[in-house]
């Protein structure tokens, strides 16, 4: 921890006090204090639902408190807009940046507020001083770059270069490394603490346990809208994390899989469409999960896209039951009895806009009307309401917008909307991705279950200790291609030398 931060000298960057909210009859914050001191990043936890999100809105301008004290530099503020909360040099990052994709480097660093010189953009001056912004903090990227070219990363320090040129000085990053390899982290994680080191307060919102006791000097954990601790990181260990967040002790977070299956139920011969993937061939049983591990652009998606019939391999053959089967298309992956829980739950998993109820039963809208073609919604409830159920989504939650819920019940109605269709195969994408601890157990309990079933499911996951955790049999893709198969239990570490090519082994 930076010395300056942790002396009582030092006059809070922002303090909040007594911080309430409340949406109708639902109270999100109930009196929360929170300081931020310079050069300091504090840790925000808890379970989606817990009051991170509306803390943040609060901090940015986008919601204002119904009770409480906000103060900046020792002096009350009301923060009544995002412009408001820019100007005290409060600014925030989110999982996916809001980038312009057909601008460049500087023109996005510069949006809204371009250098001017006689009543016209100051060219020279904004590439100039968005050159000079990445110098400081010690990023190498050409400023004149369309960002359509750029990755995720590179989009995530853009939105902070903005963040600085604007003059901030509390930096609240949402999720930043949700999305982001295991070298891209580590490279953030530079650039944060050397922003640290600048006096700057960065508070640091992520499910990632691992990564907030490698990164933050504080933890502040929520639950039910209530602060439960504000410690120094050093002093809480993960499982006592665990437990100030859930409320509750959770044991063991991955459930009991059962190392045995049933018959061959799909196989994957040469399947290849280049430039994505090439030669990959399996086998998957009844009843089994087959992990599926890899580094970030491995092929892993796009090879699940293929079996769905999103994307058509160019050769190999894939068959179903011992008879040739070709995804025509994801309609005709779902009447085989194959669904798809995808990676991007918001931009292809749902439709935000609609109710739960509409977003559950999609998949099997067709046998919800009657003979004449009429919908009944009153039976679309009562399928809704037994999906529910079944995913552990509380009844109240059947006449909120999908927008509204938290990012775990989403991952919720996504997969009761898969389960509707009584699938025999589940290939899930990330299905734990920007989930909290207390939720990612109940889903990764319920892909046991179904497994137990016959239910045979392909679980692609980026987090080692999860895929190796919960796979039957584990298979690793680089480059496209599956280079190492392994029964499981297999070591975290034997899994990360076969995905990054450190690790020589031949596909079982």
């Amino acid at each position: 921890m930076n010395p300056h931060a942790s002396s009582t000298n030092v006059t809070p960057v922002v303090e909040l006090r007594g911080i309430q909210r409340s949406f109708g009859g639902l109270r999100a914050l109930k009196g929360v204090d929170l300081t931020l001191l310079p050069g300091e990043i504090v840790g925000l936890l808890g379970e989606n639902g817990a009051g991170k999100s509306t803390l943040v809105k609060i901090l940015t301008g986008v919601l204002e408190p119904d009770g409480g004290q906000i103060l900046v530099d020792g002096t009350v503020h009301r923060i009544a807009n995002p412009r408001v909360a820019r100007e005290l040099g409060i600014s925030a990052t989110y999982q996916e940046p809001a980038v312009f994709p057909d601008l460049d480097v500087a023109e996005n660093v510069f949006a809204g507020r371009q250098p001017m010189k006689n009543g016209l953009v100051d060219w020279g001056e904004m590439y100039r001083r968005a050159k000079d912004v990445f110098i400081e903090i010690g990023i190498e990227l050409n400023v004149r770059t369309p960002v359509y070219q750029l990755g995720i990363a590179d989009r995530q320090l853009i939105e902070i270069a903005k963040s600085l040129i604007s003059g901030a000085r509390v930096l609240i990053l949402d999720e930043p490394t949700s999305v982001l390899s295991s070298r891209e982290v580590d490279s953030l994680f530079v650039l944060l603490r050397s922003l640290r080191a600048r006096g700057i307060s960065l508070v640091f919102v992520s499910h990632k346990l691992d990564e907030v006791t490698a990164l933050t000097d504080r933890v502040v954990i929520l639950r039910d809208g209530v602060l439960i601790t504000e410690s120094a990181t050093s002093e809480i260990p993960i499982p006592e994390m665990v437990r100030m967040m859930c409320g509750r002790e959770i044991g063991e977070l991955y459930p009991t899989i059962s190392r045995t299956s049933g018959d061959v139920i799909f196989e994957v011969k040469g399947l290849t469409r280049p430039g994505y993937f090439q030669n990959v061939s399996f086998s998957l049983c009844k009843g089994e999960i087959l992990g599926l591990a890899g580094l970030v652009g491995a092929g892993r998606t796009e090879l699940a896209e293929a079996i769905f019939g999103i994307i058509p391999a160019e050769s190999g053959s894939m068959a179903l039951d011992g008879h040739p089967y070709s995804a025509k298309s994801p309609r005709h992956a779902i009447r085989c009895g194959i669904a798809y829980l995808p990676e991007d739950r918001l931009g292809n998993g749902l439709v935000s806009g609609m109710r739960v109820p509409f977003n559950l039963t999609m998949t099997i809208w067709g046998s919800i009307a009657d003979r004449f073609g009429r919908f009944r919604t009153r039976v679309m409830y009562r399928r809704a309401a037994g999906l529910a159920e079944r995913v552990q989504l509380q009844a109240g939650r059947l006449d909120q917008l999908t927008s509204a819920l938290s990012g775990g019940n989403q991952q919720k109605v996504v997969l009761g909307k898969w389960l509707a269709t009584e699938p025999r195969i589940l290939i899930l994408d990330e299905p734990t991705h920007g989930i909290d601890v207390g939720t990612k157990a109940e889903v990764l309990g319920m892909v046991a279950e179904l497994a137990k079933t016959g239910v045979a499911v392909i679980f692609i996951s980026s987090e080692l200790e999860e895929v190796r955790a919960m796979s039957s049999r584990l298979l690793v893709m680089r480059e496209g291609a599956i280079v190492a198969a392994f029964d499981t239990p297999v070591e975290s570490h034997v899994i990360l030398e076969a995905a990054s090519g450190v690790l020589a082994t031949e596909p079982a």
